[in-house]
C-alpha cells in the first residue's frame, strides 16, 4: 500500500462522510453504498441528515434504500423527525413496512410520537390488528411518562421452571427481547413476582427451579411515573433495565438504559435552556428551528427581565436627588449590581443541581438557608475588605463614601446568596421549574435590591 493510501479504519468518520456525499453527489452510488456500510448505524444517520441537508431529502431517500433492512431501520429511527417525515413521504408503502418490521417496538414508538398524524394513519395501516391496538396503548400514556418510554420485547420467566427450561425460553425468544441480561419472573396474572440475570442462570445447575434463583425484592416504577423519576431510579441503582408495572403491579414493559439515556440528557438540555432564560423550546437543533419558533421562547422571559430592569430604574429615579449631590456614587453602582448578581447566581446554581439529583429536598430549607447566610458572610467580608482599601487608597474617597460602598456590598451579596438558594425551593414548592430560577432571574432581581440597598445607607450615612 502506497503512502497516500489509507483504510478505512485509517480514515476519521468526518473524512468517510464528506467522500460519501461527494459520491453520492457523482451518482456513484455503488463506491458510496461501500463506504456507508463500513460504519455503524449511529454515524449512518449522521450521513444521511448531513447528505440531506447539503443535497436534500432525495438523496437521504437514495441511502436509505441503498441499505440492508435492518441498517435501514435503525438509521431511520435515528434522524430528525423533519427527515423521517420526508423519508416516508417520498418511498413506497413495501418499502415503509420493510423499515418498520425491522424496527425495535420502543424505536417504533419513539417515532409514532413525533411524527405528524397524517403520517402516523399511513404507518398504522400497515400494521396488523394486534400491533396496531398494542401500539395505541403505548401512544395513549402520557408523553413524560415511564409507559410512552417502555417496550414490551422482554423475556419472563414462570416461577416453577428449571433453570435449564429457562436457559432454552431464552434461546428461543431471545433475539426478539431487547435485552437477555435479566428475565423477568412472573405468575399467570402477568403479576411481578421477581427478576433472574443470566449470570445467574449460566452458573446454576440445569435442574435448580427459579422460584429458588430468583430475586423477589425488586425495584420497579408505574406506568405513570414521571420520566425525569425513572432516570434518577437507573442513576441510583446502575441498572441496565428497569420493570414497569401497571396499578395492579402487572408486568407491561421494561424500560432499558439506552432509553433512559435520551429522556437524561433532555431533561439536562430543557434545564440548561430555562437558566438562560429560554422556554419551550424546540426539540431541534440549533439551525433546524425555525426563527419565529426561536423569537417565541425567548421573548416572554426577556420581557418579564426587562420589566424587572424597569423596577430598578424607578429605584434609581426615586434617588435621583441623592446621585446629584454625589455623583461618585454613581460609579460605584455597576460594581455592586454585578457582585450581587454573581453571588445570587452562584448560590442559585448549586441548589437548582442539588434538587434536579435529588441532594436537596424542600425539607431542607431551613438548612439551605443557614448555609447560604454564612457562605454570603464570609464571601461578603473578603470582597469587602478588597473593595475598602481600593476605594481608600486607590481612587482616594472619603472613609463615609468607603464605608457606605461596602456595607452596601456587604448586605447586597449576603442578600442575593440567600434568595439564590431559597427561590429555587419556592419555585418547586408551588409547582414550576426551579431551573427558572437562575442567572437571568437571580440578577434582575439582585439588581433591583442593590439599588435600594446602596442608596438608602447613602442617604443614612453620608446624611444626603
Amino acid at each position: 500500500m502506497s503512502e497516500n493510501e489509507k483504510t478505512y479504519e485509517e480514515i476519521s468518520f468526518e473524512e468517510i462522510r464528506d467522500e460519501i456525499i461527494t459520491l453520492i453527489g457523482a451518482k456513484n452510488y455503488i463506491h458510496a453504498r461501500d463506504l456507508l456500510l463500513s460504519l455503524n448505524e449511529a454515524d449512518i444517520a449522521d450521513v444521511i441528515a448531513e447528505a440531506e441537508d447539503e443535497l436534500g431529502i432525495e438523496i437521504a431517500v437514495i441511502l436509505i434504500r441503498m441499505l440492508p433492512k435492518d441498517d435501514a431501520a435503525e438509521a431511520f429511527s435515528r434522524l430528525s423527525v423533519d427527515d423521517q417525515t420526508g423519508i416516508i413521504e417520498r418511498i413506497t408503502d413495501k418499502e415503509l413496512k420493510s423499515i418498520l418490521d425491522e424496527m425495535s417496538f420502543d424505536d417504533m414508538i419513539d417515532v409514532l410520537e413525533e411524527l405528524p398524524a397524517n403520517i402516523v394513519d399511513r404507518i398504522l395501516e400497515k400494521t396488523t390488528k394486534e400491533e396496531r391496538k398494542l401500539i395505541n396503548t403505548f401512544l395513549n400514556y402520557p408523553e413524560d411518562s415511564a409507559g410512552s418510554l417502555m417496550t414490551p420485547d422482554y423475556i419472563t420467566l414462570r416461577q416453577e421452571w428449571t433453570v435449564g427450561e429457562a436457559l432454552a425460553h431464552i434461546k428461543k425468544v431471545g433475539m426478539d427481547s431487547e435485552t437477555v441480561y435479566t428475565c423477568y419472573v412472573k405468575d399467570r396474572g402477568r403479576r411481578l413476582l421477581g427478576l433472574v440475570s443470566l449470570r445467574s442462570l449460566v452458573t446454576t445447575d440445569e435442574d435448580v427451579p427459579i422460584s429458588e434463583l430468583m430475586v423477589d425484592d425488586i425495584v420497579f416504577v408505574n406506568v405513570f411515573d414521571d420520566q425525569e423519576e425513572v432516570s434518577e431510579d437507573f442513576t441510583k441503582y446502575g441498572f441496565l433495565a428497569i420493570p414497569v408495572v401497571d396499578n395492579e403491579k402487572r408486568l407491561v414493559g421494561i424500560i432499558t438504559v439506552d432509553d433512559i439515556l435520551q429522556t437524561i440528557q433532555d431533561e439536562t438540555t430543557e434545564d440548561i435552556e430555562r437558566m438562560g432564560g429560554v422556554l419551550d423550546s424546540s426539540d431541534k437543533e440549533y439551525f433546524d428551528a425555525g426563527i419565529f419558533h426561536q423569537v417565541r421562547s425567548r421573548l416572554p422571559w426577556l420581557l418579564i427581565l426587562m420589566v424587572s430592569a424597569m423596577l430598578t430604574g424607578l429605584v434609581i429615579a426615586h434617588f435621583e436627588l441623592l446621585l446629584a449631590d454625589m455623583v461618585i456614587l454613581t460609579s460605584y453602582l455597576p460594581l455592586l449590581m454585578g457582585t450581587g448578581g454573581n453571588s445570587g447566581s452562584q448560590a442559585s446554581t448549586l441548589v437548582i443541581r442539588g434538587l434536579a439529583l435529588g441532594e436537596v429536598e424542600l425539607r431542607d430549607a431551613a438548612r439551605v438557608l443557614w448555609r447560604e447566610l454564612r457562605i454570603g458572610f464570609i464571601c461578603a467580608l473578603c470582597l469587602s475588605a478588597i473593595n475598602m482599601c481600593k476605594i481608600l487608597f486607590l481612587d482616594r474617597q472619603t472613609i463615609s463614601v468607603a464605608i457606605t460602598i461596602c456595607c452596601a456590598q456587604l448586605i447586597v451579596i449576603v442578600l442575593a446568596k440567600c434568595l439564590g438558594g431559597m427561590l429555587p425551593l419556592f419555585a418547586k414548592k408551588i409547582g414550576i421549574d426551579p431551573a427558572l430560577m437562575a442567572a437571568p432571574f437571580i440578577s434582575s432581581l439582585t439588581d433591583t435590591f442593590a439599588c435600594f440597598v446602596y442608596f438608602t445607607l447613602a442617604s443614612i450615612i453620608l446624611g444626603l
